[in-house]
């Protein structure tokens, strides 16, 4: 398999056990600090479409950043996708992490059997 991007806070515990678990089964990856280097709107929309999930899974719900800034009631009121990835794009504290961008694929939190099925598969 060709490597993975993989998109994390580093002081993020479960990035951290992704990160052992993507070590432990030998997946290659690029690591990108999600703060330092924050994914940009068009990245953000690229992996959106991608993942086929629902916009509101890209946002990190139990953050700080998500709560001081309302999101939840932006969302709710019925801001549109560009708005969304926009103010993704500002804070990599919004995004959900651990991200893990593939060429056709892309796992959005750490759930085990979904790694597999998609980093194993």
């Amino acid at each position: 398999m060709a490597s993975v991007l993989f998109l994390e806070y580093p002081k993020c515990s479960t990035c951290k056990k992704a990160k052992a678990w993507l070590d432990a089964h030998g997946v290659a990856y690029a690591d990108r600090h999600i703060v330092e280097d924050n994914p940009t709107a068009d990245e953000l929309a690229a992996w959106h479409a991608a993942s086929g999930l629902p916009l509101r899974r890209f946002f990190n719900t139990s953050g700080m950043v998500y709560r001081e800034r309302n999101v939840k009631a932006l969302l709710d009121a019925g801001m549109g996708d560009e708005e969304a990835y926009a103010l993704l794009a500002e804070d990599g504290m919004l995004v959900k992490r651990p991200l893990v961008v593939g060429e056709d694929f892309v796992l959005v939190g750490f759930k085990e059997a979904e790694w597999e099925q998609a980093l194993l598969g």
